[in-house]
Formats: structure tokens, C-alpha cells, sequence
């Protein structure tokens, strides 16, 4: 009998232009592992008030939130694939609305998550709402995706109207413990008590463990799923440990939290995957042309900041390359830009300096491609005045990314933490050795001297340090050890992290459904037909 889940998540990248993040790529890809098993998923996010544009309605919603009653629309959304077995779609309402985040998530300065928090909510009653009225029909597994889409929880446990959610598992799935979503309990617009001013508040199970008139909608998650997974073994036993800022990031103030899920065996930690197959791949010696169509689309958008600077910097710098011979060493980076993804460089802007010090008598550049918090814009478009060998893309475009993935020598990833990562397994895919900072899902996935280069110490000077050194390293084994390096890069190509693997260890212990895998079934099978030939042969 066929399992139906339900996948809810800010991001898909299933369908177009509802990406900011790794998230969106495990809420395309595990759907596509679940429905090879025969099963049925149904995937939701937001619309953002533009993703439901020229797409199938399915119905009106109608929902009380904030003390009154509000009408959503579900629509069915065209994937950029279509898959048997999946559907996608997205709630419309007025107020869900885009961010500046990749048109996704809000910059909130003076009040973090007020906007998002108030979207995301909104969202989930909606859904809940949805639910309850069999929009989606009988739903048996519903697996929830960071913080966005824990307030669904709060109503299965202490809303009358949605009691219908207690027949149904929950998992939670962590993909960034350190993106919390805290607000307070009342006297805010953005409050739990504005958004349900019906519910009796039970401070206690709510409460965030250092604010105590605040809600922290990550931790509701933690506590109230059935069972909660993190995205890689190492950023599991992570996140059991407190925080020493700068210099490890752990379990954030709720570690006590995870601990007692794991006491309950309810955490677990579990690698994400990668595709192998059916993947875009792009051409190499297309990296220049494409960034400069990228640069002029983004210049026809209205709300797109910093235009001269595509021009007069970025834009300079990558045409030299359209009609000259390309550099000799090409470092490539892909991230939003965070605290989490580039503290080293924001705390410490010496090291890239120093990096790109390093490849300018080697005829190298630094091409780093993303967007996200201001701080770390505007320090990476300083940088990029007063450094020729220094690209800085500030944007989303998959046709970049991708020739990125095929045409850099060095793939540079000094993540403070990092839950998983996806970025290091795609430049590995491609045969791309990786310099990383070893921690969480990079130390699950890199080996230092055999896939890549790893570096790591017990004080933050040791690090940055030994981050030097180990660039140093594989500038001088890329023109000097050749045959080494081109082991390291081949190895990094033979590793496979797949999700036929992940989605496996998923069905056992989030979704407490016990199949048997493809390759176990087909080893069986095989295992019968030699036992049958044997006995025929005798």
C-alpha cells in the first residue's frame, strides 16, 4: 500500500525560481527517492505572491488567524520535472509575500523574523486548515523543514479546530540550527498571541531556553515532532554541544533540548545526498559569456541594487576573459552570504586578501558567486575595487553556478559550521578537490590529501593560520605535484553520496517505515536465480 507524504519547506527547487539554499535541493531530490519506492509525496511551500502566476488552482482555503477569518488559494505548480508519483504546490494569500532574500525571506534589522515569522505562520494555518478539509486527501507522513514550517506543531498540539493532526507522524528535519525564529509571546503585531489570540499559551513547552517571553519556533520543532533529523552524523554530535563563538558553533542554547530527544531516540543524524544522474551539466569554456548574460538580466530588473557596479567591476573584469586565454587557476565559491558560509573572511578580510596576493603571480583568480547580508556584500564588493583577480557575482543564476562547478580548479568552503553542504559534493561530482574548514557535513565528506583539503585548530588564530597554509598547499601541489593532485581530484570524483543510500536510513529511522532497498531486493533476486541455475546444473 502506498505511503502519501506530505513535504512542507520554504524552498523547492523543484519548480522555478524557489531556491535560496540547500534546502531547496534535499526538498527536490528525497521526493524523487521516495516516489522510485512507489510511494506518493505532495510537496508545499509559500507562493511569494508570484509563484502561483499562470498555475492550476485547486481550492480556497478558508482559516481563522488573528482573530478572524482569511481565504488562501492552493495551487498546483509545473515542476521543472515532472515525476510519478509527486505534486507541487503553493498557498497564495495576500500577505505571503517576497523577501529580499532571493525572493524568499526578509531582512529584518531592527526586529529579526517580524516579517517572516508572520508569512510563515500564516502559511501554516493555512495548510493546517488544508489538511484538516482533506485538500490533499489522506495524508500519512508529514515531513517539516527548518523552523518555517514548526507552527503547524503548535496547532496540531493545542488548537481544537486542528485535532485531526494527531492521527498523522511528523518529522522534523534541522537544516540550520543557528536560523531560529524567535518572537515574542505577546504584545507584538509579530506575536504567538497576535497570530492565535484563541490558544492558551503553555509557556513552558514554548518558551526559548534564554529568552523566556519569547517563542522559539526551532526548538517547538525539536519538541513536538515525532522525530527529528539533522542533515549529516558529524553536525549531530555538533549541535549536542554548546557554542564557544567564534570559535565552534554547536547546539545554539538548545542543546539540552536535542540531547533529550536523543535520550528519547527520536534524533538522528543522517547525510544528504547527491544527484548522479539526470544532471544539468554544463560546457566547459562558457563561464565568462554566461556571467556577463547573467549581469545584463539582472540589469533590467527594477529592484536590483548596485547595477554600476556589474558594470564598471564586474563586468570589466570578466569580459577581459571573452577574448583572451583563460586564468591558470580558477578558485570558485557558491553561497548565500552568512556569518555561517564567510565569518573568516568578514572577521578576518586578510585571508582573502592574502589569497588572492597568492594567485596573482600565477595568473589565478577568485570567483565567488552569491547574495544574502548586506555586511557581507558590501566587504566583498570592497574587496573586488581594490583587487583585479577578485570576482565578486552578486546574485542567483544556475547557468553560472554550474560552469563554476566544471571550470574551477579549487573549490574554497570555509563554513564556521555547516549542517551538511551541498556545494562540496557538487564540485567533488565534477572532480574538483575542495578546501574546506572541517566541521559538521564537510568532515563527513571531505578527506584532507585524499578528496580534498581540510583545515581545522583549537584556537581561532590556529585556524585562520592553518587555512593559509593548506591554500598554500594546494596552490603549490596544483603547478608543482601535478600526478598528486590529479589523484586527489580523481578520488574526489569516484565518491558517492547518494540518496538512494540517505532515503534508506530515512524510511528506518524518521519515518519508522521498514522496506526493503533496490539493491537489496535485487541482490536477493539475484541470490535466488544462482541458487535455482545450481540446483538445475546438479
Amino acid at each position: 500500500m502506498k505511503t502519501h507524504f506530505l513535504f512542507i519547506s520554504a524552498e523547492n527547487d523543484a519548480i522555478y525560481n524557489c531556491k535560496a539554499g540547500g534546502m531547496a535541493d534535499v526538498v527536490r531530490d528525497v521526493p524523487r527517492e521516495i516516489s522510485k519506492r512507489g510511494d506518493m509525496v505532495s510537496v508545499v511551500t509559500p507562493s511569494y505572491n508570484r509563484l502561483h502566476l499562470n498555475q492550476k488552482l485547486i481550492s480556497e482555503i478558508g482559516f481563522n488567524f488573528r482573530g478572524r477569518t482569511q481565504i488562501a488559494q492552493l495551487y498546483e505548480v509545473i515542476p521543472k520535472r515532472p515525476d510519478l508519483n509527486i505534486s507541487h504546490y503553493v498557498i497564495h494569500h495576500p500577505e505571503i509575500t517576497s523577501g529580499d532574500i532571493a525572493q524568499i525571506y526578509h531582512h529584518d534589522v531592527a526586529e529579526p523574523f517580524f516579517a517572516d515569522a508572520n508569512i510563515f505562520v500564516l502559511f501554516n494555518t493555512a495548510l493546517a486548515s488544508a489538511i484538516v478539509k482533506g485538500v490533499f486527501g489522506k495524508i500519512d507522513i508529514v515531513h517539516l523543514h527548518d523552523w518555517h514550517t514548526s507552527p503547524i506543531l503548535i496547532l496540531k498540539e493545542y488548537h481544537n479546530e486542528y485535532k485531526p493532526l494527531k492521527n498523522i507522524f511528523f518529522t522534523y528535519t534541522i537544516h540550520n540550527l543557528a536560523i531560529q525564529g524567535i518572537r515574542p509571546f505577546e504584545n507584538n503585531y509579530s506575536s504567538l498571541k497576535a497570530w492565535y489570540p484563541d490558544i492558551n499559551i503553555d509557556y513552558d513547552t514554548l518558551a526559548d531556553p534564554v529568552y523566556s517571553d519569547c517563542i522559539n519556533l526551532m526548538a517547538i520543532g525539536i519538541r513536538l515532532a515525532d522525530t527529528i533529523h539533522t542533515v549529516s552524523p558529524s553536525y549531530k554530535e555538533d549541535i549536542l554541544k554548546p557554542s564557544k563563538r567564534p570559535l565552534f558553533i554547536g547546539g545554539e542554547g538548545l542543546e539540552k533540548d536535542l540531547a533529550n530527544a536523543d535520550k528519547e531516540g527520536r534524533l538522528f543524524g543522517i547525510l544528504n545526498g547527491c544527484n548522479y544522474t539526470n544532471i544539468r551539466e554544463a560546457e566547459k569554456g562558457h563561464l565568462y559569456i554566461r556571467t556577463i548574460k547573467a549581469l545584463f538580466e539582472w540589469l533590467q530588473q527594477p529592484h536590483k541594487k548596485y547595477k554600476s557596479d556589474f558594470l564598471i567591476h564586474t563586468g570589466a573584469k570578466v569580459s577581459r576573459y571573452l577574448d583572451i586565454s583563460p586564468p591558470d587557476f580558477v578558485c570558485g565559491s557558491v553561497s548565500r552570504l552568512t556569518e555561517q558560509k564567510f565569518l573568516f573572511f568578514k572577521k578576518s578580510p586578510e585571508i582573502l586578501i592574502n589569497i588572492l596576493q597568492k594567485l596573482q603571480p600565477v595568473n589565478g583568480v577568485f570567483i565567488l558567486l552569491g547574495s544574502g547580508v548586506p555586511d557581507y556584500e558590501e566587504l566583498f564588493r570592497e574587496i573586488s575595487y581594490t583587487h583585479e583577480n577578485f570576482f565578486f557575482i552578486n546574485g542567483q543564476s544556475e547557468d553560472v553556478i554550474d560552469s563554476l562547478y566544471v571550470e574551477s580548479d579549487l573549490f574554497i568552503m570555509p563554513s564556521l559550521f555547516e549542517p551538511c553542504g551541498i556545494s562540496q559534493m557538487l564540485a567533488m561530482r565534477n572532480g574538483q578537490p575542495c578546501l574546506v574548514h572541517s566541521t559538521g557535513g564537510l568532515k563527513d565528506t571531505v578527506d584532507h590529501l585524499k578528496t580534498g583539503f581540510c583545515f581545522n585548530g583549537k584556537t581561532y588564530k590556529e585556524k585562520t593560520s592553518n587555512f593559509i597554509k593548506v591554500f598554500d598547499l594546494a596552490l603549490d601541489m596544483f603547478f608543482n605535484d601535478k600526478p598528486k593532485w590529479n589523484n586527489i581530484s580523481s578520488k574526489a570524483k569516484e565518491q558517492r553520496f547518494t540518496w538512494g543510500k540517505s532515503v534508506d536510513l530515512y524510511y528506518a529511522n524518521l519515518y519508522k517505515i521498514i522496506r526493503e532497498n533496490t539493491v537489496e531486493k535485487s541482490y536477493r533476486k539475484q541470490r535466488i536465480k544462482n541458487k535455482t541455475q545450481s540446483e538445475i546444473l546438479s
